[in-house]
């Protein structure tokens, strides 16, 4: 069996934690790129712009979620921790994600009912 080590390098820590960084910075540039384009795009019906800038704010939200779980990976004490934070993480996700693609339906049958009437 491979014995494998309980504890994480520093060195290790320090490179994940600036990539982090950088991941986290190109995310919020990203997204605030694409909540300009939308919240600018007239062409777009309000509906529509609704749904997209939900679909953008849920999307947010669960690449802040993922972002947080590896800030919290970055310092984690052991192996066990990692575990348990993922374990935690995927429940979290999982009721999110439910809670959204329930909150997204009725978004989009009031937008479609929003058009039918017109």
């Amino acid at each position: 069996m491979i014995d494998m080590p309980q504890q994480i390098p520093t060195q290790f820590r320090d490179m994940a934690e600036k990539n982090f960084e950088q991941a986290r910075e190109a995310f919020l540039g990203f997204i605030g790129a694409a909540q300009k384009a939308t919240g600018s795009a007239d062409a777009i019906p309000t509906p529509a712009k609704e749904a997209v800038t939900k679909a953008m704010t849920f999307a947010e939200s669960n690449v802040n979620a993922a972002f947080d779980l590896a800030q919290k990976l970055l310092h984690a004490k052991d192996v066990q921790e990692v575990f348990s934070l993922q374990a935690e993480f995927a429940k979290t996700q999982l009721e999110a994600i439910q809670s959204q693609a329930k909150e997204f339906g009725e978004s989009a049958q009031a937008a479609f009912q929003s058009i039918a009437k017109k």
